[in-house]
């Protein structure tokens, strides 16, 4: 099997150290390659060059945004005969790895690859898209994309769940791009106007530390998409569905400012102001219309 091993270095919790015992164990079991990204969109390159090239596995050792920079390069020329994608934790939250019941721990997620890669264990995954940009696990308009261009501003090694919260808190107050309506076009259905959209392809949402963020309790990598959106942001509201998402276990949440889709094949979102847009993290840029759609059975992963 030839594979090749990304590394994002400026990852939180990637080391030199972690990285060479990772290296030499997958060496162990197949052809290795070993690339460290040196830019935003490099892991992207590698793994499109990879899936030209008939590479049999990519994995990923960073966080979301490099797993999510792989999956667009495996993906650039379309769902067929991708590369299997392996990951190896090295962010703060690594949801994508997280929902999959990989570990959080590196060396401990590492085990696991040896295994599936020794035993042949796979599974097939959904993944959305966003325009033409693919997404693992969410993305979002509004209030937590404002979160996310500002933690992207001063993030690095020291990124932390403190961080976001204090980002939450300084977005609620103050919008760095205001608090434009959106629009929710669904199939089939009037448009209706929220002031924040958040899109799942799988749940949980995201994690605060340990603790599972859930949103919408039918969403996974086997359904269609999600909608989560709030039609006002008035701190009951905030508050009432803060605390549901916090929940141990996955409900379906309830409100009456809230519209709560699952398994939508496609929609779209709409502003008459550009707004801040996220994907799996990560700040793309504002955005007046985004439309989603989610893709069955896309990628295979080795868990």
């Amino acid at each position: 099997m030839r594979a090749i091993l990304v590394v994002n270095p400026q990852a939180t919790s990637t080391t030199p150290g972690g990285r060479d015992v990772l290296a030499h164990a997958l060496a162990s079991q197949v052809k290795l390659e070993v690339v460290e990204t040196d830019y935003r969109g490099h892991a992207l390159t590698v793994a499109h060059a990879a899936a030209r090239d008939g590479v049999d596995l990519v994995v990923a050792h960073g966080g979301d945004g490099t797993v999510n920079e792989v999956v667009n390069g495996l993906l650039a020329d379309g769902v067929g005969e991708a590369p299997a994608l392996g990951v190896v934790p090295g962010g703060s939250a690594n949801v994508f790895a997280r929902a999959l019941g990989i570990s959080h721990d590196p060396v401990e997620a590492t085990h696991q690859l040896l295994h599936a890669i020794e035993d042949g264990h796979s599974r097939v995954v959904g993944l959305g898209r966003a325009d033409d940009q693919w997404f693992t696990f969410n993305a979002g308009l509004g209030w937590d994309a404002d979160v996310v261009t500002t933690v992207a501003d001063r993030r690095g090694k020291q990124t932390n769940s403190l961080l976001y919260m204090r980002a939450a808190i300084a977005c609620y107050f103050r919008p760095p791009q205001g608090r434009h309506a959106l629009s929710v076009h669904l199939p089939g259905e009037e448009p209706f106007e929220v002031r924040t959209a958040f899109i799942s392809n799988t749940g949980p949402w995201s994690y605060l530390g340990d603790r599972p963020l859930h949103l919408n309790a039918g969403t996974s990598f086997d359904t269609g998409l999600g909608l989560f959106a709030l039609r006002r942001l008035s701190l009951p509201t905030v508050f009432r569905h803060t605390r549901q998402a916090l929940r141990k276990e996955a409900k379906r949440h309830r409100g009456r400012q809230l519209a709560c889709y699952d398994d939508l094949s496609e929609l779209s979102v709409s502003a008459e102001e550009p707004v801040n847009f996220q994907v799996d993290g990560d700040p793309v840029g504002p955005r007046r219309l985004v439309r989603f759609s989610s893709v069955p059975a896309a990628l295979t992963v080795l868990v």
